[in-house]
């Protein structure tokens, strides 16, 4: 169990590998994650940190939910996403930070989950 972004797909392009050859990838935008809500094992019974995406007009966002993004003082988000971690790894964030890609290491292996349209 690992703190994940969520993103959206921008496009493809291809990268010059050292010996010449290319390798087609896929380019993300996983800008402006922003944490909402951290769940202890003390108060919700698990651990896991919850994560907003993009932005959204307040207008657009219904009463509940503009509650609960301002409790953690940060703006409505397109997409909100759970994650579950490790317990020791709640104690680095706190509600309205930003998580950015510097969460991974450079060559790490990654899981990445996509929707269709």
């Amino acid at each position: 169990m690992s703190l994940g972004l969520v993103g959206r797909k921008v496009g493809m392009t291809r990268i010059f590998a050292e010996d010449g050859s290319t390798v087609p990838v896929t380019v993300l935008d996983v800008s402006n994650n922003r944490v909402t809500q951290i769940k202890t094992p003390e108060t919700d019974g698990y651990a896991a940190v919850q994560v907003t995406f993009g932005k959204r007009r307040a207008s657009r966002v219904n009463k509940a939910a503009a509650g609960h993004l301002a409790k953690a003082g940060v703006e409505a988000g397109n997409v909100l996403k759970e994650f579950r971690v490790a317990q020791d790894q709640l104690s680095n964030l706190k509600a309205g930070d930003v998580v950015s890609v510097t969460i991974f290491q450079p060559g790490q292996m990654v899981d990445v989950t996509g929707t269709s349209q």
